[in-house]
């Protein structure tokens, strides 16, 4: 009878270990993702300190690629960020989430006869909103096209993915010396002159920290679109802060501190903005004269001479709906592969829309911007890319 009694001993020693030192404790709890975790940190006091002192070690962002279609109920990136949530190592503090506008709303005018299809993107974005923790920021866009970075790898082949079901969700967890806020700017149709306070409420004024702001206009046909843009555009180019963004179809989630409704027919931008000492950040643009892969490649070699480190960096590509394949003559994925290049560590996310929002700005080893020409730069284009890195300083 005695091994029963060695059995129960030897339980009794691990129980104690479990309940009192610490650093085993997180050594285990080390290998459970977040959700897991947090589930683990109701077991007792000693637990619960562990597992907020492991995640607050979990700085790196972390991603959800969707890019197999989902059942007609419901889009891809529901599906996948149901799933994936349950395996991530990060607790999402900040989402951007990019999707395409075919399958994500259904283009409800269009297939009256397809009823049975059909998808509202208001659903679309509750449900994607529902599965997030209830504290986070989150911006949802819709676009014509996405380009997504698959899972499981910063070094997997990005996919630029003209037609077809797609999207993907950026989590961004809480990162020691880097605020991210989301802000929006509607169009006031009453005043014509935009109200500049409105610049600093949002952070985008009189904060020495801002280094990068990425913007996203949406109804952009509207009348007045593009003058309001340049309002919100011009304010922002300056020398110490990367521009970088395009026109979407709409957008679909914004919820922080400060809930807005959208009107559904005013024209405005949405946005990211990241401050932080420790950011850098760079942007080249790929203008029309970019057609083959010469001189995408010519493009990313500027981008490479930015210097930015790659490890704990993140790209954006934000394309024109009119590049891509048709753009350089039916070869497909042409301005990933060359970032890819360039870039072997480095995730690429973004989308093709309906203009773009950036231009060429390097910096230097001293980390001061150098404008390509002394005019202020256009930031607004067509038929173009805007290439970008940011990278959120070094990670424990």
């Amino acid at each position: 009878g005695r091994g029963g009694g060695g059995a129960m001993e030897s339980a009794a020693k691990g129980g104690y270990v479990l309940a009192n030192l610490a650093e085993v404790v997180e050594r285990v709890l080390g290998f459970l993702p977040t959700k897991a975790l947090l589930r683990a940190a109701c077991v007792c006091r000693l637990w619960r300190e562990c597992a907020r002192r492991t995640l607050r070690t979990r700085q790196r962002i972390a991603w959800v690629s969707a890019l197999e279609p989902g059942p007609a109920e419901n889009h891809a990136l529901v599906r996948a960020l149901a799933r994936e949530l349950e395996k991530v190592h990060v607790l999402p503090q900040t989402v951007l989430y990019i999707a395409d506008a075919e399958t994500f709303s259904g283009h409800e005018e269009c297939h009256e006869q397809k009823k049975a299809r059909k998808r509202n993107s208001k659903e679309t974005a509750l449900a994607l909103e529902k599965l997030l923790p209830k504290r986070c920021q989150v911006l949802g866009l819709v676009t014509p096209g996405i380009v997504v970075t698959p899972m499981g790898s910063s070094s997997n082949q990005p996919q630029e993915i003209e037609e077809g079901e797609a999207g993907f969700a950026l989590l961004f967890p809480k990162i020691d010396g880097v605020k991210i806020h989301t802000f929006h700017f509607s169009k006031d149709v009453k005043n014509r002159v935009f109200d500049e306070s409105k610049f600093a409420e949002a952070g985008l004024k009189n904060n020495p920290d801002l280094r990068v702001v990425l913007l996203f206009g949406y109804n952009s046909w509207k009348t007045g679109a593009t003058r309001f843009l340049h309002q919100i555009v011009n304010p922002l180019n300056e020398k110490s802060i990367i521009l970088a963004g395009g026109q979407v179809e709409s957008f679909t989630s914004l919820t922080s501190e400060n809930k807005h409704a959208q009107p559904g027919d005013a024209c405005g931008v949405v946005g990211l903005a990241f401050s932080g000492a420790q950011i850098q950040s760079a942007a080249v643009l790929l203008d029309q004269d970019v057609a083959d892969e010469r001189t995408a490649e010519a493009a990313m070699q500027r981008l490479k001479a930015a210097n930015i480190p790659e490890h704990n960096t993140i790209g954006f590509m934000f394309a024109c709906v009119g590049r891509g394949y048709r753009h350089y003559k039916t070869k497909r994925n042409m301005e990933a592969d060359a970032f890819r290049k360039f870039f072997p560590n480095v995730p690429l996310f973004g989308f093709f829309g309906h203009g773009e929002i950036g231009c060429d700005r390097i910096v230097t080893g001293n980390f001061v911007l150098r404008e390509c020409n002394d005019i202020k730069d256009d930031l607004l284009h067509g038929y173009t890319t805007v290439m970008t890195l940011i990278h959120l300083g070094s990670t424990k």
